[in-house]
């Protein structure tokens, strides 16, 4: 008994010891939507544990929050939100989750653009406002997690190199589209932010929100345009009816350029699993129905 004895002591101490050395605290982050969360994972790292509320190809605009919702937000120690009215639905659910989680802007110190007295909420689908984001949100996990700050910035100057490439690599597709032919067609008013940075014009019949339907008039009226100003294409987006977008591409003869990726992100196995991705894609696409 007395040799097994320094053994069990050995093994009590194991026990105890390893399963503490094995456990990694991470931080519970909750982004509102899925481009959110893939800035949050970049920057954060293994040391974030990171919730979309909105996954992906689905709607930001018309989303409905679940009781499951409501349960991941009350356990977040980070909400990290875009704001500009987005995410419309946010403030009842926080509400009913009693969540106490630091609360992060993702668009703090954007300057919006305006559509009527409405603030464009779209600011990710420029490259440049892509990087303002980046760096709240690792002010907001160094804020949050001292103990990491060196690796989250780290990270987000990693990020951020990869940020200042892709714009670079979006201006140079987009100069290949000829002037005249710089105008298509999206479902709705995503890319407006997009439009000022690389210099191609987007029509939408539907507004900066999936919430709105276009009227009768409204859908006579871009056709119209369509054919006076000889828009080329038309794209359809991910989670949108394409039906509304077919009419016009039949109606008008212009091409059905593809899709377009606007407020989500594709699942881990489709086209677009990143922020990075998402916008080859869309900037591939374009140039590929546009230019001759």
């Amino acid at each position: 008994m007395k040799r097994l004895l320094p053994v069990l002591s050995l093994l009590f101490s194991l026990c105890t010891v390893v399963p503490a050395a094995a456990e990694t605290t991470r931080l519970t982050v909750v982004t509102s939507f899925s481009i959110l969360a893939d800035f949050a994972r970049q920057v954060g790292g293994d040391k974030v544990e990171v919730t979309s509320l909105v996954g992906p190809d689905s709607d930001v605009h018309v989303y409905t929050p679940t009781p499951h919702d409501a349960k991941d937000v009350g356990a977040a120690q980070l909400l990290i939100v875009n704001g500009l009215g987005l995410e419309g639905w946010l403030p009842r659910l926080q509400q009913a989750s009693g969540s106490k989680a630091r609360i992060i802007t993702a668009t703090q110190g954007i300057a919006p653009r305006k559509r009527g007295s409405d603030a464009d909420p779209h600011a990710w689908q420029s490259v440049g406002n892509a990087m303002v984001y980046v760096k709240n949100i690792r002010d907001a996990l160094v804020a949050a997690d001292p103990t990491d700050a060196e690796m989250f910035k780290a990270n987000a100057e990693r990020y951020l190199a990869e940020l200042t490439a892709l714009d670079r690599e979006v201006r140079v597709e987009a100069d290949k589209i000829p002037a005249e032919r710089r105008k298509v067609i999206s479902t709705h008013d995503a890319f407006g932010y997009f439009a000022d940075a690389y210099g191609i014009a987007f029509i939408a019949p539907l507004g900066v929100s999936t919430e709105t339907e276009p009227s009768a008039r409204d859908v006579a009226e871009i056709i119209r345009q369509v054919k006076k100003a000889g828009i080329p294409a038309v794209f359809l987006e991910n989670f949108n009816d394409d039906r509304l977008v077919g009419r016009i591409a039949a109606e008008t003869g212009a091409k059905i350029g593809g899709t377009l990726y606007s407020d989500a992100l594709s699942g881990e196995k489709g086209p677009v699993p990143t922020y990075i991705a998402m916008v080859r894609h869309n900037i591939r696409a374009l140039t590929s129905a546009l230019v001759r």
